[in-house]
């Protein structure tokens, strides 16, 4: 039977237990045709099949980012970048404001995001004051790494509506000057509602180019699906991502979370997890904690959202949040079984052994952010106290006990580089060379794992992709080398070269 595509000479590592390794890919309409040897080119060729050589470059499954936040991402693209690569210092942070305000009239708002304390001189982060020193006429907005944190500008507190007799929001901070009880600029856990409420809107024009430089991203590193987590996603938001992938805005398909304080939006319109396609479809109803911070609360709530059909994604990165969320799940498991429902721990950055024991009972799954470790090591090696490191972002042991977990970015709090996560996961390795906890090293297998079969199980897709077999989806990725068969510090090196979608090529080096 001729086919529309052919892989050929190529190193084909599928993830398929049934045919681990192959060395040509055929592809009929949008699904993959054939896995197996060179010597069936002839019989699936035709007139208008196209054949691409490989020349022994490796395919592996297009991969799937399991937990990032793609508006965020759009702001970060249109924003200052403040990262540690740029700044160094509050006076770097300041020059960056100070010309940008230099090009934007007076009036307007300008952004900056991903700056990190710990990389800054004496680990201080400006303030509403030095803001006001660089852009008196302009709103400023800068925020964190971590996107738990962001620092405004008096015009910019002021359009807020927060001053000194602002109260403090639940789940939420304002940090204040010790001798005057004035906000100093700086907030905790109010980003969201900053850039939901009082910013105004991304512009039609600033949307169309921030998505199309995520989308170029994206397929440049990779990204096939990925799964959006973000907090605030209601059902406006679900058609606004629904309209950008119908008019092939983003390549990428797309799971997107339900934010817990929407569930009914979604649940009035007949919607729950997995309505939608293999293009586009609703996800988990994400919860956090924060907002919730009575245990009944968080409980009810959960309980509520498992029995209108939503998985449950819970983010949770202490011990004590994970081990909350754990509590809340049995209490689900009480009241309504959460056998085969898969609900999620998001991070799940502090897991000491007993904590996996009970997600192992509940048959819960992890999504877990590799590339933390070679960004943030250095910061978690000074910062986390001895007693809780040897359980920071562990990956070998749940799955040695049977959990999935699947790997991500949380982009745009790192950048969202597959090889790079899987380099993190094999070395655990940090930037500056520093080594974290080198006992939770996985395979380049087993790394290849988190980002596409493991990754596609945590949304209830792995019948469909994340592996290369027959029947799947045709979403392939070629990379310049073998991660499973080079020295691991080379992995990270390893380059995108071609990435695949419904067998289209939709980016090629």
């Amino acid at each position: 039977m001729p086919t529309d595509l052919i892989l050929k000479n190529a190193s084909v590592i599928t993830m398929d237990a049934a045919k681990p390794r192959a060395e040509l890919v055929a592809v009929f309409d949008d699904s993959i045709f054939y896995v197996g040897d060179n010597a069936e080119l002839e019989r699936l060729t035709g007139r208008s099949t196209k054949v691409i050589d490989c020349a022994g470059r490796t395919v592996v499954p297009g991969f799937n980012d399991a937990h990032l936040h793609l508006f965020s991402f759009v702001r970060k693209l249109l924003s200052i970048d403040l990262s540690p690569a740029w700044v160094r210092s509050v006076e770097d942070i300041k020059e960056a404001v100070r010309k940008k305000a230099q090009a934007t009239p007076p009036g307007g708002w300008i952004s900056g995001t991903d700056y990190n304390e710990f990389y800054l001189e004496g680990g201080r982060v400006p303030t509403r004051r030095d803001l006001d020193e660089v852009a008196p006429n302009h709103a400023v907005v800068l925020s964190h790494r971590s996107l738990h944190e962001c620092v405004l500008n008096s015009a910019a507190l002021e359009l807020a509506g927060i001053n000194a007799d602002t109260p403090e929001p639940p789940g939420a901070r304002i940090e204040r000057d010790l001798d005057t009880g004035e906000p100093n600029g700086i907030l905790i856990n109010m980003l969201d509602y900053i850039r939901g409420k009082v910013m105004p809107p991304v512009s039609d024009a600033e949307m169309a180019e921030g998505v199309g430089l995520a989308d170029e991203y994206s397929l440049s590193h990779g990204i096939t699906s990925f799964q959006e987590a973000t907090i605030s996603n209601d059902l406006a938001r679900w058609e606004k991502i629904c309209a950008l992938k119908l008019n092939y805005d983003l390549h990428s398909r797309i799971t997107m979370m339900a934010g817990a304080p929407y569930w009914q939006e979604f649940k009035e319109k007949g919607l729950k997890t997995g309505y939608g396609d293999n293009l586009i479809q609703l996800g988990a109803a994400k919860i956090m904690p924060e907002l919730q911070p009575e245990q009944s609360e968080m409980e009810r709530l959960a309980l509520e959202c498992h029995k209108a059909g939503f998985q449950l994604a819970f983010h949770a990165v202490d011990e004590e949040t994970v081990a909350a969320v754990i509590t809340a799940l049995e209490y689900v498991n009480k009241h309504s079984a959460v056998t085969g429902r898969r609900h999620r721990i998001e991070h799940c950055g502090e897991c000491p052994p007993a904590l996996m024991e009970r997600i192992k009972k509940l048959g819960a799954v992890i999504v877990t952010q590799p590339p933390f470790i070679y960004y943030s090591g250095e910061r978690y090696l000074a910062t986390v106290p001895k007693s809780q490191l040897p359980w920071l972002y562990r990956i070998k042991s749940p799955l040695e006990a049977g959990i999935v977990v699947a790997g991500s970015s949380d982009t745009p709090v790192v950048p969202a580089d597959p090889m790079l996560g899987i380099y993190a996961a094999v070395t655990r390795q940090a930037e500056n060379g520093q080594v974290i906890l080198p006992e939770e090293g996985i395979t380049a297998e087993q790394a290849l794992a988190l980002y596409t079969v493991n990754a596609a199980y945590t949304s209830f897709e792995e019948k469909t992709k994340g592996t290369i077999a027959p029947g799947k989806l045709a979403d392939m990725v070629v990379l310049s080398g073998d991660p499973t068969h080079v020295s691991p510090e080379k992995i990270k090196d390893i380059k995108v070269e071609m990435t695949i979608i419904s067998g289209e090529v939709v980016w090629e080096d």
